[in-house]
């Protein structure tokens, strides 16, 4: 399936789409893990997930929040009826998914510059890094509300076995990140890791924290250094957002982020020797060096 090339930009009226990869020349942004998509990350491997719970509950909450003050002002058995509709489903939806097993991330090794790709059927895919595609996408609409623009990153892959099923030749992740620039930097936290080295990338934030991050701790740190305005927005996000509780339910689901079983992939994620490990391609070093030199112009531009 071929794609514009990377760094390519096209823009219409109401949407925007930013060809990332292949082949995965940097963005100009900073990697900002800003959906804490990074599970587990060493020296071989970066395991990306996109099960995220507490997104989810962070979405529902203000939205119970906002039914529930409706019927305080104007208790009407409507607003409950018209409430149960509009959340109740999806919070089943939510307590449905509390209760599965969380899906396994996709692994980027950049040893060996190829990408473990779990499927439900208990199959694995290697695919060379190279090959995998990107996109950002963004779509505005306007109402008499203002303007409103979602967006996604979507990183695809394909199968490698030549044989496969039509129904089995694709597979993609999908990230709720809003596109556009945002999507560039939680695309560079793969990008970096494969490029540049697990340095240039954030930690992984996946898991208990320590008591003074979590958001109960942080309030009181706050409360004890009397910094009103941060503990008055603390207090704001957890009783309006949700924030709390989508920590929490995150915690549970992700304090030990799944491991891939597998054997042969055990074996496959293991370090090797550094003569051993695979080099970047021809085309990619010229991508990449074209792509440098591009956004150095453009720093240049916006400084003279």
């Amino acid at each position: 399936m071929s794609t514009p090339p990377a760094g390519t930009t096209k823009k219409g009226f109401f949407s925007r789409n930013d060809y990332l990869a292949p082949l995965p020349v940097p963005t100009g942004e900073k990697p900002c893990d800003v959906l804490n998509t990074i599970w587990r990350k060493n020296e071989v491997f970066l395991d990306i997930g996109n099960y995220s719970i507490g997104s989810a509950v962070m979405v529902l909450w203000p939205m119970v929040m906002l039914f529930a003050l409706m019927n305080y002002i104007t208790p009407d058995p409507m607003i409950w009826g018209g409430g149960l509709i509009i959340v109740g489903i999806p919070i089943l939806f939510v307590v449905q998914g509390l209760f599965r097993e969380v899906p396994l991330p996709v692994r980027f090794n950049r040893q060996r510059r190829e990408v473990c790709v779990p499927r439900d059927n208990g199959e694995y895919w290697i695919v060379p890094w190279e090959s995998v595609t990107a996109a950002a996408t963004q779509q505005s609409s306007v109402s008499q509300a203002g303007k409103t623009s979602m967006g996604l990153l979507v990183i695809g892959f394909e199968n490698p076995d030549p044989n496969a099923t039509q129904d089995n030749k694709h597979f993609s992740l999908g990230f709720n990140c809003g596109g556009g620039t945002t999507a560039m930097a939680l695309w560079e936290c793969t990008r970096s890791y494969m490029e540049i080295g697990p340095e240039a990338v954030p930690e992984s934030r996946v898991g208990i924290a320590p008591y003074e991050e979590t958001q109960i701790g942080s309030l009181i740190v706050d409360l004890r250094k009397g910094d009103m305005l941060n503990v008055l927005w603390g207090i704001f996000c957890i009783t309006i957002l949700g924030t709390y509780l989508a920590e929490k339910l995150q915690d549970w689901k992700l304090s030990h982020p799944p491991e891939l079983p597998h054997p042969d992939i055990i074996e496959w994620s293991k370090p090797l020797p550094p003569e051993q490990w695979a080099k970047r391609s021809p085309e990619l070093e010229v991508a990449i060096a074209q792509r440098e030199a591009e956004l150095a112009a453009l720093v240049e531009n916006e400084l003279a």
